[in-house]
This record gives C-alpha cells, sequence and structure tokens, in this order.
C-alpha cells in the first residue's frame, strides 16, 4: 500500500524537529503543508529539506486536509494518514491505522477512547455533544469524533480530494458514515503540545467551533 502522510502546520516551527525526526524513522511519504505561518516554519522547512508546501494565504485547517487529500489522490496514493504538526499524534500509532485500513475499512479515526475514560473537561462536554449529534443523525456511536488524527482509504480519499465540504472531522465522518461506508476507532494515545498554540486556542475559538460543527452535521449532512 502506497502511503501519504499528510501533516497540516501553522506556526509549528518549535514541534517540526522533533516531528520529522519521529517520521523518518518509520519512512514513510510525507507532505508537510505550511498554511502561511508568521514564525520561521518557512525557513525551517526549507533548510531541513522538508517535504512541503508554503501556502501564500492562511485557509484554515479543512483546506489545508483537502489540498493533502488531492496531493494524495493525483500522485497515486492508495491511502492517506492525517496527523497534526503541533506532535500530539505520536506516529508510531500510523501502523495500527493503516492495519485497519488494511482489513477493509475505508476510514479509521485515531481514538483516544476506546479502552479510556473521557473526561469531563468542557472540550470533552463539547465532544460528547458532537457524539450525541452523530449518533441521532445516523445511528452510529463515535468515542472520539473530533479526534484529527484519521487515515482514508482510497475511495473516501478521492472523494475528499474534490468534493470535501465540511467544517471539520466531525462533519466529513457524519457523511461517510450517512454514505455506508465502512469506519471504526483504533486505539492510540495522544501527547501533550509542547509549543505553540493549536487552530482553536481559546474558548471563543473553541465554541464557534463547536457551534458550527453542531449545525453542519444536524442541518447539513
Amino acid at each position: 500500500m502506497k502511503v501519504l502522510v499528510i501533516i497540516p502546520a501553522y506556526n509549528e516551527s518549535e514541534n517540526i524537529p522533533n516531528l520529522m525526526g519521529k517520521i523518518n524513522e518509520l519512512s514513510y511519504d510525507y507532505l508537510v503543508i505550511n498554511d502561511c505561518s508568521v514564525d520561521n516554519s518557512a525557513y525551517l522547512l526549507n533548510s531541513m529539506k522538508i517535504n512541503h508546501l508554503d501556502l501564500p494565504v492562511n485557509i484554515g485547517l479543512a483546506g489545508v486536509t483537502q489540498m493533502g487529500f488531492r496531493y494524495a489522490y493525483e500522485n497515486n496514493y492508495d491511502a492517506a494518514i492525517v496527523i497534526d504538526g503541533d506532535g500530539q499524534h505520536p506516529p508510531v500509532y500510523i501502523k495500527s491505522l493503516l492495519d485497519k485500513l488494511n482489513e477493509g475499512y475505508d476510514y479509521v479515526i485515531g481514538s483516544r477512547y476506546i479502552n479510556q475514560k473521557k473526561p469531563w473537561s468542557l472540550r470533552m462536554i463539547g465532544s460528547r455533544l458532537i457524539s450525541l449529534a452523530i449518533k441521532l443523525k445516523t445511528g452510529k456511536r463515535i468515542n472520539d469524533p473530533t479526534s484529527g488524527m484519521r487515515a482514508l482509504g482510497k475511495r473516501v480519499l478521492k472523494e475528499f480530494a474534490y468534493e470535501m465540504n465540511f467544517v471539520s472531522e466531525s462533519d466529513a465522518l457524519t457523511h461517510i458514515l450517512k454514505n455506508n461506508l465502512k469506519v471504526c476507532e483504533a486505539q492510540v494515545s495522544m501527547e501533550q503540545r509542547e509549543s505553540g498554540v493549536s487552530y482553536f486556542d481559546g474558548i471563543f475559538k473553541s465554541g464557534k467551533f463547536m457551534i458550527n460543527v453542531l449545525i453542519s452535521i444536524i442541518f447539513i449532512q
């Protein structure tokens, strides 16, 4: 199976060197997409000779991942793995997700909460609401619907390369479930971010994101 690891990155210059060291140990093809970072990410990626794209404008996480899916599909990859550029998704779990694709699944979620209990933080309350919305919409229970670590097989990769019109991983997942593609979760553990801030840092951004996702799942998907 020909696999591409897609790594969205925004202001992740302090995290990229450590992450890329782990990726290179596993010998997967990869593409870092620098979403018009305002730190020294562009310089770092060039100086380290990391395979990457530098975007001239910031297009956000959904746009970056779709660009990665299109790159993967048009370069004849059989599957794509998405991991965050902040180092929270340990590359060692890539094989676990690929094993599920090889079993015949179309979409695999790197889930924190198959064998572990989900905490009651504000963010995880949002995750529970999204899980409930997905269950009401599709009849399927997903433990970790907001996980950004996921694997896409060829069928999903082709559709998302050209037709993806989703706010987030969660409403994309709802679309896949409603179209009766095979979805599963694989247990992973995630690291804490060591440096920088996420795309959705702050209560206001996180709250707005959750509301947009719920609207998309309930009324659009």
